[in-house]
């Protein structure tokens, strides 16, 4: 299967700490700190990755689509699916001062039921390790709806003082038809750094319902500061309830959400 090929190869990627030069820039855009780059892997794959950055980034920030999590990395810098919440909202962030490193899937594989997978946690960290290569700066993890696994994966998994924070928004907590993979899967007792599990109330989401932060927060037990940001609204433009262009996905309300998620950062060492 394509997806157990590729979970095979991110086993022993070494590529995504390797020097600069050492990578497949595709292309580059008008600003200095932004790019779409191909880094090698195994087998012949490849990780795609956008990122995009002001001149002095305050922190580097790793978002985790959720849904298959495929953007649609364009080599000229466009992206097919751009709805979802950490992605829509990547100039937002650059203005505020931040740093964006969006990752797209390897081979356009479906990432569902495998996020939390020891592997895929192990890409999240060569993440992490790219961007301190490029930004001497905190890093952060933001995962949204399926996304929130491959974060707590990721920070369960990370390595001493390699990011300062994690951030879930809108987490799937609550097995699904599609995957039966939720963040509880992901270890969330071993995550040690201070998180943020954002939960609008007005979020129809079946997999994802709001009244289930406070047990996300509660089982990670080793976290020094974790805590619920509760919102409420959104409009409902997607035709299902889980859809990003939905109260599920901020829709509506994104500037007030980045805005509150960007005070808990500044509070977190940004």
């Amino acid at each position: 299967m394509l997806k157990t090929a590729i979970l095979a190869a991110v086993t022993t990627v070494t590529a995504l700490t390797t020097p600069a030069s050492a990578e497949q820039s595709s292309w580059r855009g008008s600003r200095d700190n932004e790019w779409v780059t191909d880094l090698p892997l195994e087998n012949g794959l490849t990780q795609r990755i956008l990122y995009l950055a002001p001149p002095r980034p305050r922190a580097t920030l790793i978002m985790l689509p959720g849904g298959s999590g495929e953007v649609g990395v364009q080599r000229d810098g466009d992206l097919r699916h751009d709805d979802n919440f950490v992605v829509r909202t990547r100039e937002d962030w650059v203005a505020r001062g931040y740093a964006v490193l969006i990752p797209d899937t390897i081979a356009q594989a479906n990432l569902r039921g495998a996020r939390s997978s020891p592997v895929y946690g192990k890409l999240v960290e060569e993440l992490v390790a790219y961007a301190h290569n490029h930004v001497q700066a905190p890093v952060f993890l933001i995962g949204t709806s399926q996304g929130t696994i491959a974060a707590m994966n990721g920070a369960a998994r990370a390595r001493p003082d390699s990011i300062s924070g994690v951030v879930l928004t809108e987490s799937v907590s609550v097995p699904g038809r599609l995957s039966t993979e939720t963040v509880f899967d992901a270890d969330p007792s071993a995550v040690q750094v201070p998180a943020l599990v954002v939960a609008n109330r007005d979020d129809a989401c079946d997999v994802a319902p709001p009244e289930m932060a406070p047990r996300i927060v509660a089982a990670m037990t080793r976290s020094p500061d974790a805590r619920v940001l509760t919102v409420r609204g959104g409009f409902e433009r997607s035709a299902k309830a889980c859809g990003s262009l939905s109260p599920h996905g901020y829709y509506g309300i994104e500037s007030e959400v980045v805005g509150a998620i960007a005070s808990w950062l500044r509070e977190h060492g940004d």
